[in-house]
């Protein structure tokens, strides 16, 4: 996970998660759309199972 990554999961998660597969992506998109936290959070997350 670097350091840029998490940046952009802090900032906008869908982008930092785009490359894991469309399945990442929409998970992390719809809890974004929901509330930014939950986002970040799920973002953080299928970035750390590297």
């Amino acid at each position: 996970m670097s350091l840029l990554r998490v940046i952009l999961a802090i900032i906008f998660p869908p982008l930092a998660v785009i490359d894991r597969g469309c399945g990442s992506f929409l998970i992390t998109l719809i809890l974004t759309a929901c509330g930014w936290i939950p986002g970040v959070i799920a973002a953080l997350i299928i970035l750390n199972k590297d």
